[in-house]
């Protein structure tokens, strides 16, 4: 049987938004790494009906939703003051499918039913999408996630002395689908058409309305996946209590999230600091010309048509 470096050879590639290129592997752009971590997992993983999966594409605010989800998840093992996310990124708290868990499902603690993962609902291992596990897929504005996904590849590469693609190049090669687990739209998609095929096992949330109104989002996801708050819960805020802890200010400002590494050790170790910039909606505006604005807007309506779905 071809090893999966033999297999990736054969792929489709072209040059990305580094140095490096990227490989098209059933539908979807990604580096080397990230792809024989994705054939790991569809070969080996097991889903337990307990689990929770956190899937997003990147820059689309799963930093933040792993934040809440482990918040809901342990608010009766931990205080406010002992709760992990206060030492740790969240991305250390919620094990990422295609890294932390490729080799073995059995590297995972068994008292934590969350992971994690960027990969789209079609290449999502069996076991996941068989099993009786929930599923969260939280997406974005296009123009902002492109102008997130933009500045975190900068920064990572600034922290490494290498230089990145120029803005306008890096928006041509979204444009065309080519950035990392894109193209966008057809990740989007394929969660939000099996979002409306199963709505028991895939909640399907949109960073903007989850900013609008968060504490009626983490009720709603805490029903979701199996932990409601109680009455007394409610009435002794709770629910605020987690909103303000994850928030943005919050998290940003915690010393783990200033100084820290993540996976310190591995070919992608990247600063804590790095995963916080702004989370605002409408930051794009900074960014994009009102012509780049109105090309993404235009793809977005053309690839979303007749979906039912708005971004």
């Amino acid at each position: 049987m071809a090893s999966f470096k033999e297999i990736i050879s054969t792929l489709p590639r072209r040059k990305g938004w580094t140095d490096y290129d990227i490989f098209l592997y059933q539908g979807f752009w990604c580096d080397t790494f990230f792809i024989e971590g994705v054939m790991r997992a569809q070969q080996s993983f097991r889903s337990q009906p307990s689990d929770i999966v956190i899937c997003s594409a990147p820059k689309t605010g799963p930093t933040w939703l792993k934040s809440l989800t482990f918040a809901i998840v342990t608010r009766s093992t931990f205080d406010d003051s002992t709760n992990p996310l206060l030492s740790n990124l969240s991305h250390d708290c919620v094990p990422f499918s295609e890294v932390d868990l490729a080799q073995s499902s059995s590297n995972r603690d068994p008292n934590n039913p969350l992971l994690a993962t960027h990969v789209p609902y079609s290449s999502l291992p069996r076991s996941i999408i068989d099993s009786s596990c929930k599923i969260v897929y939280i997406c974005r504005d296009p123009k902002d996630s492109f102008v997130s996904n933009y500045l975190f590849f900068v920064r990572i590469l600034a922290s490494k002395d290498m230089k990145p693609l120029a803005l306008e190049e890096a928006f041509e090669l979204y444009c065309q689908g080519v950035s990392s687990y894109g193209p966008y739209w057809d990740h989007v998609l394929g969660f939000w058409k099996a979002s409306l095929d199963r709505p028991d096992k895939i909640l399907f949330l949109k960073y903007e309305e989850m900013m609008e109104d968060t504490a009626v989002y983490v009720k709603k996801l805490a029903d979701f996946i199996g932990y409601p708050f109680s009455f007394e819960e409610i009435e002794k805020g709770s629910v605020e209590k987690i909103v303000n802890m994850c928030s943005f200010e919050n998290l940003s400002k915690l010393e783990v999230n200033k100084s820290g590494k993540h996976r310190e050790g591995t070919p992608v170790v990247i600063e804590n600091k790095i995963y916080f910039r702004k989370g605002k909606v409408g930051d794009w505006e900074n960014y994009l010309t009102p012509k780049m604005a109105a090309r993404l807007d235009s793809i977005t309506l053309q690839k979303l048509n007749g979906s039912g779905l708005t971004l």
